[in-house]
């Protein structure tokens, strides 16, 4: 998480406009069992990917031998906020509430937070999406913070780097600024450090977790089995004799 809020932070202000994707079992359901075109595209032009999700790192691990750093969004934006933002530097948030800009404001001694909250089904009404667009090209930040949820946060990211006139880096990061700011309550460390956050989630608010948990994320097993089974399908195989 250090080294990618160092990465994150190198970029001066003012650069083009990335985006850092912090990929977890559902996005991974999404790309495989889905088959979803756009949301491929919008993988393939992130600036940044992170794992996120302690059942991948676990199949990466256990099956494939992939040793790839765990950096679950929510620990990247806390640690971004304690050791790379500054006072000064502009934050731009889609999504969120007031509250949320309120508290970043007065614990982190924020100076400019601009914030943009779409309505509801933004993300299938074209005039809703040109102008949360708009907000991040007219309100120039170093940081933007999309919090839509997925996968509407990772599309708006594409559509805003496709746009070619913003600037900063773009973190979708789910509800991690409810955690940080305390309007949600996160697991316990012993949870996370179990793998079992999941678990803590659905526990708590099983009306929105149930959907997330058992048809968006749990295929992420199928897809496991299937990439281990035939692994050239999935990119995994051997390079062809001659090639890297």
């Amino acid at each position: 998480m250090a080294a990618t809020a160092r990465v994150i932070g190198a970029r001066p202000p003012g650069a083009p406009f990335s985006y850092v994707i912090t990929s977890n079992a559902s996005h991974l359901v999404r790309l495989h069992e889905l088959k979803d075109a756009r949301f491929a595209a919008t993988l393939a032009d992130a600036g940044l990917h992170t794992l996120d999700g302690s059942v991948p790192h676990f199949l990466a691990t256990r099956l494939f031998g992939l040793h790839i750093p765990l950096c679950p969004g929510s620990d990247l934006t806390a640690e971004l906020f304690a050791h790379v933002i500054k006072p000064q530097d502009a934050i731009t948030i889609i999504g969120g509430n007031e509250e949320i800009r309120s508290r970043l404001a007065q614990r982190y001694g924020l100076e400019t937070i601009h914030l943009h909250v779409p309505p509801m089904g933004f993300i299938k009404d074209p005039a809703a999406v040109e102008a949360a667009i708009d907000f991040v090209v007219a309100h120039p930040a170093r940081y933007v913070f999309l919090v839509t949820g997925a996968p509407r946060s990772e599309y708006l990211a594409h559509m805003i780097f496709q746009r070619g006139t913003a600037v900063g880096t773009g973190l979708c990061v789910g509800s991690s600024l409810n955690f940080l700011t305390g309007l949600t309550p996160r697991a316990h460390p012993a949870f996370r450090r179990l793998g079992l956050e999941w678990l803590y989630r659905l526990i708590q608010t099983p009306e929105t977790h149930i959907r997330r948990v058992f048809v968006e994320s749990l295929p992420i097993f199928r897809v496991a089995a299937r990439a281990k089974c035939n692994p050239a399908a999935y990119g995994m195989g051997n390079p062809p004799a001659g090639q890297p």
